[in-house]
């Protein structure tokens, strides 16, 4: 009888030291889990607080940064463009590279002559226009429009001020040439009617259509000009946040930004389809 009692309190206690470590087991997991799972939630909410708290830095609203170091940009490969260094984010030639080669299946050629310019680039675009070292359809401004208010609406109806181009952001490209006669031809009637009916479809808008009710003020109508919305309109966004007149300094001109109102009535006015 007591060798029985002392086997079945054998028996017994192994069975509650099982019962003990199965149930500490289990409790370790459960934290384990939880910790996870807290975890992976502050992960999250991590996340989303970098999205909501990021904003376009300033240097890429006015072209201020080079695209030929900057990682998110990607040179245009030559069988899409008209020359070398030519650069675009990575998204908006992803989606260009798309459009380009369903075109092409249907005969339509679309190159790339200008992309991505910095802020240096357009201020070289633009003084020379200021200053007569091109003329602007055959006159030169600097004596034929001697007041500089005058001259800057003039060479706004085609070109930009630093600081307020598109072509800053990497997502606007010009598209087989900047004259819209060329797009009155065979051929680029046959291009501008296939970007009309298919370009969105790829993401891309035509950034300055003919004026309107819509569009009263601004640039000229641009056939050749497309930009990838999906991302512009994000960089429109932040522009209208965070540029001011006080931004737009350091060329020639510049002092007359504000009195044409050039933030409201140029970088504002757009294809509401772009918007």
């Amino acid at each position: 009888m007591k060798k029985l009692s002392s086997s079945f309190l054998i028996i017994l206690f192994m069975a509650l030291l099982i019962i003990y470590n199965l149930v500490i087991n289990n409790r370790t997991s459960k934290i384990k889990e939880n910790k996870s799972v807290a975890t992976s939630q502050k992960s999250t909410l991590n996340l989303n607080k970098t999205k909501s708290d990021t904003s376009i830095n300033i240097k890429y609203l006015l072209g201020k940064f080079n695209p030929e170091t900057d990682t998110n940009f990607v040179e245009i490969d030559l069988k899409h463009a008209n020359r070398k260094n030519l650069y675009l984010q990575k998204q908006t030639y992803e989606a260009f590279i798309k459009m380009h080669d369903d075109a092409l299946k249907e005969n339509i050629k679309l190159r790339i002559i200008s992309a991505t310019r910095t802020f240096d680039y357009q201020k070289w675009l633009w003084e020379r226009k200021w200053t007569s070292n091109k003329l602007v359809n055959g006159k030169n401004l600097s004596t034929s429009i001697p007041d500089e208010k005058e001259r800057a609406l003039e060479i706004l109806k085609y070109s930009a001020m630093p600081g307020t181009s598109r072509h800053h952001w990497g997502t606007d490209i010009d598209i087989n040439s900047v004259n819209n006669s060329y797009f009155s031809t065979n051929e680029g009637k046959k291009v501008y009617d296939w970007l009309q009916n298919y370009a969105q479809n790829y993401g891309f808008c035509q950034s300055y259509t003919p004026k309107n009710s819509t569009r009263p003020t601004g640039y000229e109508e641009e056939k050749w000009h497309w930009s990838y919305f999906p991302i512009s309109k994000i960089y429109l966004a932040e522009y209208r946040k965070q540029i001011t007149y006080e931004h737009l300094t350091n060329f020639k001109g510049c002092k007359k930004a504000k009195d044409v109102n050039l933030i409201e009535d140029y970088v504002f006015s757009i294809n509401e389809e772009c918007k």
